[in-house]
């Protein structure tokens, strides 16, 4: 008959979703230990059978076939063997049943603490395998529940805890909760594997934008560097491989849409997207915005940058609680101290001048270029309100348009069957 002790093995299969053969070396190793406890010698040689539906045991004690014994725990003599054995001889082990028909109340403790301690290490190593190739990954989990501000998090067949530093700060939990998490390692401790999960890393951030935004996954677009104040502001650089793509647009998408459900999934995180520049006194620029900058004495050896600002934007500049200024630190990976503009020397402020006019030359440049490249859509032969529809799309090149067929053309708000046609046609003949 099966034994309670069996029974609850067999639910605690079911439960934790343990393979059959764990389960089976588990159950021997804590009748191994009961009857030790009971009836047996700690340094005996114990044996166990179990049937494979785990309803049925058997345990043995073996023992070694000598002409002289000395130990009768441990030796049997070749008269004696042959009740259990006939063809015994020197030399062989006997396997004599000693099954007792139940334990004591101390041995199926010693049982019960086997299996616990058993489980656990089969557990932690099935939670090593299922993850150790799985590093740096975002995963979707479900919130198995929070007690006394512990949140247990469900990853399928595994519940871990997600620690307070890694959790957003004022973000909520309750049971039943879809979250995303970033897992950073998977390491083997003394306790067993960990799995060290996170909502805080700057790399969640990373990987839901490749989740959001296609031109990421394909690596079109680039992210290039990220600093993050969790739950709060992320200031990231981006960066396109294709000229005919604007990475902060893609990142953005129609209407916001896209860096929205980011921010969502990160309890309303503010995101600021920065142009990528490999020169650092323009990206320090980018990254304290929206500060105006007066004039930057940057020593790059040292990686230490002094940034000169009108007395009014200094609270811009270092932000709230100098949350801007530690942020662009991050991402510029320099130490930057903010000072006050009357503090420059002649020859600074000079510098200052000829640095503010180069750049608005540039930009005036640049203004020049996109209105003589958004011109190219009006010398098609096609309505004003295709044309309008098109700016709208962000298709201002004809070298945008070629290659898209009419269908295509026709899923841009404003543009039809037909005209998606006519501003085909309108291609082909200005080719």
């Amino acid at each position: 008959m099966q034994s309670h002790f069996l029974a609850a093995v067999n639910q605690l299969c079911a439960e934790k979703n343990l393979p059959k053969e764990s389960v089976m070396e588990i159950v021997k190793a804590a009748l191994k230990a009961a009857f030790k406890k009971d009836f047996g010698h700690l340094d005996e040689e114990i044996e166990v059978e179990i049937s494979e539906n785990i309803d049925a045991y058997v345990i043995y004690v073996l023992k070694e076939v000598t002409d002289d014994v000395e130990d009768e725990e441990y030796e049997i003599s070749v008269k004696d063997a042959k009740k259990y054995k006939k063809d015994a001889k020197i030399g062989d082990t006997v396997r004599i049943d000693v099954t007792p028909t139940s334990f004591g109340r101390i041995a199926a403790q010693a049982a019960k603490q086997v299996i616990l301690q058993q489980l656990q290490e089969v557990e932690r190593e099935l939670m090593y395998e299922m993850f150790k190739d799985r590093e740096n990954e975002l995963i979707n989990a479900l919130v198995h529940r929070v007690q006394d501000d512990i949140v247990y998090i469900d990853l399928g067949k595994i519940t871990v805890i997600l620690p307070k530093e890694h959790r957003i700060p004022g973000e909520r939990y309750y049971a039943g909760q879809r979250v995303k998490l970033y897992l950073d390692k998977v390491i083997k401790t003394s306790k067993g594997p960990q799995l060290l999960i996170s909502r805080t890393h700057p790399d969640l951030v990373r990987k839901l934008m490749e989740l959001e935004i296609p031109e990421i996954q394909s690596g079109v677009v680039e992210i290039k560097n990220i600093a993050r104040d969790a739950g709060v502001r992320t200031k990231l650089t981006v960066h396109s491989n294709d000229d005919k793509i604007d990475p902060i647009g893609a990142c953005v998408g129609q209407k916001g849409a896209r860096i929205q459900n980011v921010m969502d999934e990160l309890f309303g995180e503010r995101i600021d997207i920065i142009y990528h520049s490999d020169k650092p006194e323009e990206l320090l620029r980018k990254a304290l915005s929206p500060a105006e900058i007066v004039y930057i004495d940057l020593d790059t050896e040292a990686r230490h940058a002094r940034v000169y600002v009108e007395e009014d934007q200094r609270p811009l500049a270092i932000g709230s609680r100098g949350q801007n200024v530690r942020l662009a630190s991050k991402l510029t990976e320099l130490i930057i101290d903010i000072l006050n503009a009357s503090e420059l020397t002649e020859e600074q402020l000079e510098k200052a001048r000829t640095s503010k006019a180069q750049e608005m030359s540039q930009e005036i440049k640049k203004g020049k270029k996109a209105q003589e490249m958004a011109a190219q859509i009006y010398e098609l032969a096609i309505d004003e309100k295709y044309i309008n529809a098109l700016e709208a799309a962000g298709l201002t090149l004809i070298d945008q348009l070629k290659g898209l067929s009419a269908k295509d053309l026709a899923t841009i708000d404003g543009i039809d069957i037909e005209g998606g046609e006519m501003i085909q046609n309108a291609v082909k003949d200005r080719a």
